[in-house]
């Protein structure tokens, strides 16, 4: 039997247009022969829907886009497999269930639901499902499925040191021996997430000597990116189909008679930048909008940040916005020109010199008798702020902040200045990653100007200033920075780990506790990593935190 991995970029609550791209894509698998075309994880609603699922309409309307999908393919001769949220029964005490529905024919063979509610890092699916209370095979031209959906198959006891479920789904499938295990899934990106996705998959078809498909979401919804890649392996493990990364795709194989395939290399830092481009392509279109702008400082960030932009929106889309200050060198114009000369982007300067003395002088009177500090050089960014978001209104486009990981773990940004902003682009990636990315992005052509990946980083606030003046060295900062933020060590695991000394451990992680006020009122932050700023990593703003 062929089967298709309809790989899709869903909108949440878009029933209308997720209909129309199950619809077309199961034409198509129908065209190729497939009998089988299977959809990821609450497609047909878009995932994740959140608190949607607390409102009876809303589940009203996915169990009626199921029965408008039954009667949309009734006569095609693929089946679909797909994803969405239902009401759940109401002794429960929960809104929804997270289910699969098998339809064939305008029928609905099965309705399976999600058993493994995960509730760590980004999700939270215990504060809205209930969780299925068995599984059951279903069979299809004679060929018995066991379904099961995302986290229901990450429970693998031979391959998962530490398990979080005491149940495993899939012992209780392999009881009613099926022949097949498909998984729908919704599983975000991150930072070597499609390997460990890939052998854990392996280990389970090799446990339970049947094929393994699963079929992943793609595409961006707000902080979350899902990089699809789609995939079916045989029952000795081997790689016999995988969709594209960060691409809708429609993959269709034979789970038994498929040959097997050579397992595709990735590469962390081309995903990753793969990764923020259509991440930034769906948050800005999903939002409603086209357009964005950059504030473009001459530095590495905010180069990169407009590069992504560009290769998601197209250069017409993407204005950059030169702000220069007393302290800005000539590079930061000069640079900027060039890149964005690279990029076939529209480049404009706005001068804040005569705005920001009068600043001060409004302020004078009251600042009689202080000293300059961080003061006058948060005005400069919030000047900036000002303008960005008034050209934001003007012309009904986002800005985009440019602030990266290292500076918003220690709070070397401005709250109403540079963190003003729709989306934090390259909020999840570390000073260093940026430099990586950069220089891979530069690896056939110049995009980024060499003298902007070159020069020492600078805010530019005040007079040779320099980034190493209130931080240490980046190479330093962020290893810390990962093992702390990322991982949870403790300052003393972090010193012996990379020969840091302790004090210095420990005064990165004060900066990184008393920043948390800011980051909590930041732009919702693109997630590439295992751990980044927003809804998976919460702390209390108002803490003492002992070091």
């Amino acid at each position: 039997m062929k089967i298709a991995l309809a790989q899709i970029n869903p909108t949440v609550g878009d029933f209308k247009g997720n209909l129309a791209k199950i619809g077309d894509s199961a034409a198509r698998a129908a065209g190729l022969g497939a009998r089988l075309t299977v959809f990821s994880e609450l497609v047909i609603c878009g995932y994740p829907p959140a608190d949607f699922l607390e409102k009876p309409s809303f589940l009203a309307r996915c169990r009626s886009a199921v029965e408008e999908l039954a009667a949309a393919t009734a006569g095609l001769p693929t089946a679909v497999l797909a994803g969405v949220a239902l009401p759940a029964d109401p002794g429960s005490g929960k809104a929804a269930v997270n289910a699969a529905v098998l339809i064939d024919k305008g029928t609905i063979l099965l309705e399976q639901h999600k058993r493994l509610l995960p509730f760590y890092d980004v999700f939270d699916e215990q504060r809205y499902f209930s969780p299925s209370k068995g599984q059951k095979v279903v069979e299809l031209e004679g060929l018995r499925l066991g379904i099961t959906i995302c986290e229901d198959a990450w429970n693998d006891k031979h391959f998962w040191q530490h398990r979080l479920y005491k149940v495993d789904p899939m012992e209780e499938l392999m009881g009613q021996h099926p022949d097949l295990h498909i998984n729908l899934s919704s599983s975000p990106f991150w930072h070597g997430k499609r390997s460990i996705r890939r052998e854990m998959l392996a280990a389970i078809a090799r446990r339970d000597d049947i094929p393994v498909l699963m079929c992943n979401q793609v595409g961006g919804n707000d902080s979350l990116i899902f990089d699809g890649t789609s995939m079916a392996i045989n029952s000795r493990g081997e790689l016999i189909g995988q969709a594209k990364s960060f691409e809708e795709d429609l993959l269709v194989v034979d789970a038994f008679d498929s040959p097997v395939i050579a397992t595709p290399q990735d590469d962390d830092t081309e995903a990753a930048y793969r990764a923020l481009v259509i991440g930034t392509r769906d948050y800005v279109r999903k939002c409603g909008f086209c357009k964005v702008l950059v504030a473009l400082s001459g530095g590495i960030d905010s180069a990169l940040v407009a590069a992504i932009a560009t290769d998601a929106l197209g250069p017409e889309n993407v204005l950059g916005i030169g702000m220069p200050s007393p302290y800005s060198s000539s590079g930061s114009i000069d640079d900027s020109r060039r890149l964005a000369q690279n990029l076939g982007i529209r480049f404009e300067v706005i001068g804040i010199n005569g705005l920001f003395d009068e600043y001060r002088e409004a302020l004078a009177p009251l600042f009689e008798g202080t000293r300059t500090d961080t003061t006058e050089e948060n005005i400069q960014s919030r000047i900036r702020g000002v303008l960005m978001m008034a050209l934001s209104n003007k012309f009904s486009a986002l800005v985009l902040t440019t602030g990266n990981k290292s500076e918003m773990a220690v709070g070397y940004c401005t709250l109403y200045g540079d963190m003003v902003g729709a989306l934090a682009v390259i909020g999840d990636l570390v000073k260093t990653r940026v430099y990586a990315v950069c220089r891979w992005l530069n690896r056939d052509r110049e995009t980024i100007p060499p003298a902007v990946i070159e020069k020492p980083p600078s805010a530019e606030l005040r007079p040779d200033q320099k980034d190493t003046d209130s931080l240490p060295p980046y190479e330093v900062l962020d290893p810390i920075l990962e093992a702390y933020v990322e991982r949870y060590e403790t300052p003393e695991a972090i010193a012996h780990a990379t020969g840091t000394p302790l004090s210095l451990v420990q005064q990165v992680v004060r900066l990184v506790e008393r920043s948390e006020y800011k980051r909590q009122q930041a732009a919702p932050v693109l997630k590439v990593t295992s751990k980044s700023f927003g809804m998976g990593r919460r702390f209390p703003i108002a803490v003492t935190v002992e070091v």
